[in-house]
């Protein structure tokens, strides 16, 4: 294990050093021990090394990435200070930080080119070049990201993947470069050396959705079908979302219909490609009416289209529409899952309806479903706002049983509520029973239970409450 001593002066380093000023470069070199153990961890995973007594934990080995990665971010002569540090450099090292300096495009060109030049035996393989070439198009680096990039295809030993393509044609078009998306598309099999896949087709194809080009579009997914492409979801999400995001609901519909009159049935059924599409653009009225129209029509959505839905209906506030629409379509005999739940507990009990809260609670445990804490702490809110606190206190206790542990928000909101309500004593004991689980509560809960026990005369139990407060914090 890393002494103290190393650990303090980490945190020292990390704290006092100005590694933007010329006249005040890191001082490291004290931490030599520390940083040499980097490629203690990558090459034994954190058990001891044969040429070291000592063992590296999971925290001091990222505590390092992250005060290497603060050098790369934020030293001006980033190369000086780290060959200050001798460190033994790994495929693991360099690709850690260039995860970690993921929006400083220069600085990780030129850590991965000290990391080539400083060590003759680090060897980068195609994932650090792929992360270095993501992070300079993420940061519109587009000249030094080519460089990267011809670099990588000199190295014929390489397998190049098609993700990294994807990403720069990506990244061209959300930017408005749809000529640069196109080149980038073309040099696929002369350049890269890489097949033109449905993922690169989709990428090409959300580059010019980017800039409302449906014309070109639509060009494109015919010519991917004539070269044996067949088109998945993410092809018929990418241009009905953005029809729908432009309002051509209609043109989106005749699109689907002719895909399908073609023998091309996108996976999931077309309506719920167009709800999908309507939710991204934000129309959540006539996502509505579609559905509307569906279920009047004897269909339901698929389940997670109807999830998204009622998400977007529920906070947008129309939370009797979300109960009245959602028991529509179990009539249809739509099969909640476990996020239909999750959604429809909280609107339900943010109603107080409470029957119907425990109706669906019970559900879901007879489907299999523990019943964790985000389906049972609405219900235990509602109860206390509506003053049932015996309830609550019952409820909570056979969740207890039946359940996961309560974590602590769920103890934290029961706690407030118990103290908005005068249930002083029942705050405290919660707070008891949170230290007895190792959930340390917030100095605020103490104060709260405390003055309230005061307040209502319980002396005694107050001062009990303090001094677990105050044994806490010394701990």
């Amino acid at each position: 294990m890393i002494s103290s001593t190393a650990n303090s002066i980490l945190r020292h380093c990390l704290l006092h050093s100005h590694p933007t000023s010329p006249s005040t470069p890191f001082s490291l070199l004290p931490l030599n021990s520390l940083f040499s153990l980097l490629s203690t961890f990558s090459s034994s995973n954190g058990r001891k090394h044969p040429s070291s007594t000592t063992t590296t934990t999971n925290d001091e080995y990222f505590a390092a990435i992250h005060h290497i990665s603060n050098i790369v971010r934020r030293d001006i002569y980033l190369e000086r200070t780290l060959n200050k540090l001798r460190l033994t450099v790994t495929n693991e090292l360099v690709y850690r930080v260039l995860r970690s300096c993921s929006r400083d495009g220069i600085q990780s060109f030129r850590f991965f080119n000290w990391a080539r030049s400083y060590s003759p035996s680090y060897s980068p393989t195609a994932i650090e070049h792929e992360e270095l070439i993501k992070t300079l198009a993420r940061t519109h680096h587009w000249e030094t990201m080519w460089k990267a990039l011809h670099q990588l295809c000199k190295e014929s030993s390489l397998n190049f993947s098609t993700e990294v393509i994807e990403f720069i044609i990506r990244e061209y078009g959300s930017k408005g470069f749809i000529d640069e998306a196109v080149r980038v598309f073309n040099s696929c099999p002369k350049v890269f050396k890489c097949e033109q896949t449905v993922g690169v087709y989709n990428s090409l194809l959300f580059a010019l959705c980017e800039g409302k080009n449906f014309y070109g579009a639509y060009s494109l997914i015919r010519r991917m079908i004539k070269k044996g492409v067949n088109p998945n979801k993410e092809t018929y999400s990418v241009l009905v979302n953005a029809w729908c995001k432009a309002g051509k609901l209609r043109e989106a519909q005749e699109f689907l219909e002719e895909m399908s009159k073609k023998g091309f049935n996108p996976p999931v059924r077309g309506r719920d490609l167009l709800i999908d599409g309507l939710l991204n653009a934000g129309h959540v009225e006539n996502a509505k009416s579609l559905v509307r129209k569906m279920a009047e029509e004897g269909f339901v959505p698929d389940i997670r289209t109807f999830n998204s839905l009622l998400e977007a209906i529920f906070k947008s506030g129309e939370v009797e529409f979300c109960i009245e629409l959602f028991n529509d379509v179990c009539k249809l005999g739509l099969c909640p899952d476990i996020d239909t739940y999750k959604i429809m507990i909280p609107i339900v009990a943010k109603l107080y309806k409470l029957d119907e809260a425990f109706r669906l609670l019970h559900c879901s445990i007879e489907e299999g479903h523990k019943p964790f804490p985000s389906l049972y702490a609405p219900i235990l809110k509602a109860l206390c706002r509506a003053g049932q606190f015996d309830d609550a206190f019952c409820f909570f206790s056979d969740m207890k049983i039946k359940g996961h542990p309560p974590n602590r928000p769920v103890y934290t909101m029961l706690i407030r509520m118990c103290a908005r309500g005068g249930r002083f004593v029942e705050a405290a004991n919660y707070l008891v029973e949170m230290t007895e689980m190792n959930l340390p509560p917030l100095s605020k809960n103490f104060d709260v239970v405390t003055d309230g026990l005061k307040n209502s005369g319980k002396h005694d139990l107050a001062e009990r409450i303090e001094q677990l407060e105050v044994s806490l914090r010394g701990a």
